[in-house]
């Protein structure tokens, strides 16, 4: 997986407020709106956040399939929520009747609890990202890597009002065996990306489209961003991409746990 390095400086905005952040654990009744939106019992976990709340590890392998089998697609959206454009992004998901998994950065859960909300009432699963999207992290200590992870889950869960992130994705796919073990001994798989739309880059819907139809093949899951500057490309694209996918035959699922 490669890393996604260059035009970040945005996050470098919040490194230093992210740092040492404690957020207390969410202890509030787990939030029901997603289940109703999924017409069933959610599966996102809503167990307490903190140590000894009762979470059920999973797998510490990465996970890049799609629950939905072969026919599958899992649409993942990174380093969000962002005012202008998650909402953007929410409607052409609901225009097109598929769910997505939305990869959020802990600094911008804590800031727009809102419509962190939004996306679990409207189906769609949480991914930690990290407090701050450091691309390094695989080079830094296991104590920096935990504050990391661990401080992102609390802050997407109190941001939730209660529903934990299901996934973990190391920012630009820094995983290290001590940050996927952790992940999963906090119920959140670890996961990857098959096909990489390269829309951080800008270089336009067109192209985006082209090469998710390239690299499908490849695998089921698409990185796409709701964040990091404009994603009115990103937003083109996924409205071109999801009935062209339907089209195709394919199903919107999650990645597998």
């Amino acid at each position: 997986m490669a890393r996604h390095g260059g035009g970040r400086g945005w996050y470098g905005k919040v490194l230093g407020a992210a740092l040492g952040v404690t957020v207390l654990a969410a202890g509030a009744a787990a939030w029901t709106a997603q289940a109703g939106a999924a017409g069933g019992s959610s599966p996102q976990a809503t167990a307490s956040a903190g140590p000894g709340g009762g979470v059920k590890p999973v797998a510490v392998s990465i996970a890049h399939a799609s629950d939905k089998g072969p026919r599958g697609v899992n649409i993942t959206i990174d380093d969000g929520p962002d005012p202008v454009w998650t909402p953007q992004m929410l409607d052409v998901l609901r225009q097109n009747g598929a769910k997505a998994t939305f990869c959020m950065v802990g600094t911008q859960a804590q800031a727009h609890p809102d419509l962190v909300k939004k996306v679990v009432a409207a189906g769609h699963r949480l991914c930690d990202h990290s407090v701050s999207h450091d691309t390094t992290m695989d080079r830094k200590s296991e104590a920096y890597q935990s504050q990391q992870i661990l401080d992102a889950e609390r802050m997407i869960t109190e941001a939730s009002g209660g529903v934990r992130p299901m996934y973990y994705r190391a920012p630009g796919g820094a995983f290290t065996p001590y940050s996927r073990k952790l992940a999963a001994s906090r119920g959140m798989r670890p996961l990857g990306w098959n096909v990489d739309s390269k829309d951080f880059e800008r270089p336009g819907a067109d192209a985006m489209v082209a090469t998710v139809e390239r690299e499908l093949p490849n695998g089921p899951t698409i990185l796409f961003h709701d964040a990091g500057g404009d994603r009115s490309q990103t937003v083109e694209a996924l409205r071109r991409v999801l009935p062209s996918l339907k089209e195709q035959g394919y199903s919107f699922g999650f990645p597998v746990r």
